[in-house]
């Protein structure tokens, strides 16, 4: 069996080691190579073409992002950052996906992190993930991303609701939304606490739209998709209405058909402040979460989808919406991408 090659980029010795230990503990993975230092890297990851890189961000000659840019030019790698910085998550982690990167693991308590053993199983099953990937597929998109400014002018905003089955649904969905899409999503998922950074993370590595839980304060950008965070619900604010750019708002303000994030709260606030195009879209699951909130998106002439019975896992919230005359379409899952597709492009 060919053997899973990974070289470390970490400025502590005794990080290295560990990291080495943990990644060289499963059979079919194998360290070929380790450096301090970031030109050293550049220099030895092209020779030694290893299938996955681990980065940290801080390293002692040059920033672990300038490594990752210079790495992505020079011989275009599948990079995940292993770093105490990651955990941050905005700035850094969305630069980071922009450069290239495919994957995080924060260290748990710091820089130098002695007890990141207990992390084992998900290092590993990480760096197993990530060498899957069609790095050449992987560098066409970050190739394509539109420049800052122009991402930040949102003319097209698609809100996806969902509930018991929706997790799948949703990868369904977004895994065939094209890179260059013209829109911003938003995404409300019912679910536990603890549970919707891993969904958004997975988002981004089944799809080609940049995906993330929600931070209050985030700026609205296209291609992207935002997971409400369980325990918030999740609004949209205008910021500049001649440039059409809008940020996020989290809450938590009273429950809202039982649950926090509701659909209704982010369709009636995107209604009531989005001046583009919205297009609804209401998945599998129990209750009537989406009601409320698809009347205010059709008031404003904004389209609903609604998932079929046939391919609901329970027809409850996308029924409600096709009893109460709201959807424009009731499709079945599998036709539902090329519709938001549709109404996107037709402008």
């Amino acid at each position: 069996m060919k053997k899973i090659k990974v070289f470390i980029v970490e400025d502590s010795i005794l990080m290295q080691k560990i990291i080495s230990d943990i990644l060289s503990s499963d059979p079919e993975i194998e360290v070929i190579g380790k450096s301090i230092l970031g030109e050293k890297a550049l220099e030895l990851i092209p020779q030694l073409k290893p299938d996955v890189v681990t980065l940290d961000v801080s390293l002692p000659d040059i920033n672990g992002l300038e490594v990752l840019k210079r790495l992505m030019k020079l011989f275009p790698t599948r990079v995940v950052m292993l770093s105490a910085y990651t955990q941050k998550g905005a700035d850094i982690t969305i630069k980071a996906l922009e450069l290239g990167a495919l994957e995080f693991i924060p260290k748990p308590s710091g820089e130098v992190s002695l007890d990141l053993h207990k992390f084992k199983e998900e290092i590993i099953t990480k760096v197993k993930f990530v060498a899957t990937i069609d790095i050449e597929r992987s560098k066409e998109i970050i190739k394509e991303i539109t420049p800052a400014k122009e991402a930040l002018e949102i003319k097209n905003l698609v809100i996806i609701g969902a509930s018991t089955g929706g997790p799948k649904a949703i990868l369904e969905i977004m895994r065939e939304m094209p890179f260059d899409i013209d829109a911003s999503f938003l995404i409300v998922q019912h679910m536990p606490s603890g549970f919707t950074r891993s969904f958004a993370e997975r988002i981004s590595w089944y799809s080609q739209i940049r995906s993330k839980e929600a931070e209050d304060g985030d700026l609205l950008t296209n291609r992207t998709a935002y997971v409400a965070p369980s325990g918030y619900h999740m609004l949209i604010e205008k910021i500049c209405e001649e440039d059409k750019k809008y940020c996020i708002r989290l809450d938590q303000t009273s429950l809202v058909n039982y649950v926090r994030p509701a659909i209704d709260i982010t369709m009636i606030s995107a209604a009531e402040n989005f001046n583009g195009k919205i297009i609804g879209v209401i998945l599998t699951g129990m209750g009537k979460d989406g009601l409320e909130g698809a009347k205010k998106i059709k008031e404003r002439g904004g389209k609903i989808i609604a998932q079929d019975e046939k391919t609901s896992i329970i027809y409850g919230m996308p029924k409600m919406v096709a009893e109460a005359g709201l959807a424009d379409k009731i499709l079945p899952l599998k036709e539902i991408p090329k519709k938001i597709i549709e109404e996107i492009q037709n402008e």
